[in-house]
């Protein structure tokens, strides 16, 4: 079974799943002006699937990686939100907005937009990465690795 097993799948599909999740996040806050907190569990629902499906992983570093890859899902969806707000109050392309984008800034302006009830939605979105990033083993397996 750990010979199916690819991390680097799982990394790329959970990348991708982390990548999806943050646009929908900043769509939907965007196109709502209210940011729900339960895309967070979107967020980390669709990364653990995605490092599961294609990672095919048992072994914990694929919890892991889910994790902390829901995690960034949720922390792009919330950068992704401001820039596009950002880009139409300034009225300048999104990729202006994202091309001034340096770690530090990015950093100011998630420090800005937080509020304490992200971290219930951050922790959930981290568990969801996590438990759901395992491949699930059958009574088939089972009887086969018992036997």
């Amino acid at each position: 079974m750990r010979d199916e097993q690819s991390l680097r799948l799982g990394f790329l599909a959970g990348v991708g799943a982390a990548g999806i999740g943050a646009a929908l996040w900043a769509l939907i806050t965007v196109a709502t002006n209210y940011q729900i907190g339960f895309m967070a569990l979107g967020v980390g629902f669709l990364v653990g699937h995605a490092v599961r499906v294609f990672g095919k992983g048992v072994d914990t570093g694929f919890g892991v990686l889910g994790a902390v890859l829901a995690l960034a899902g949720c922390l792009a969806g919330n950068l992704l939100a401001a820039c596009i707000i950002a880009a139409r109050e300034m009225n300048v392309p999104l990729a202006t907005i994202l091309g001034g984008l340096t770690p530090a800034l990015a950093a100011r302006v998630l420090t800005a937009t937080f509020q304490v009830m992200d971290l219930l939605f951050y922790a959930l979105a981290v568990y969801e990465g996590y438990r759901f990033s395992f491949r699930r083993i059958t009574e088939a397996e089972t009887r086969r690795l018992t036997h």
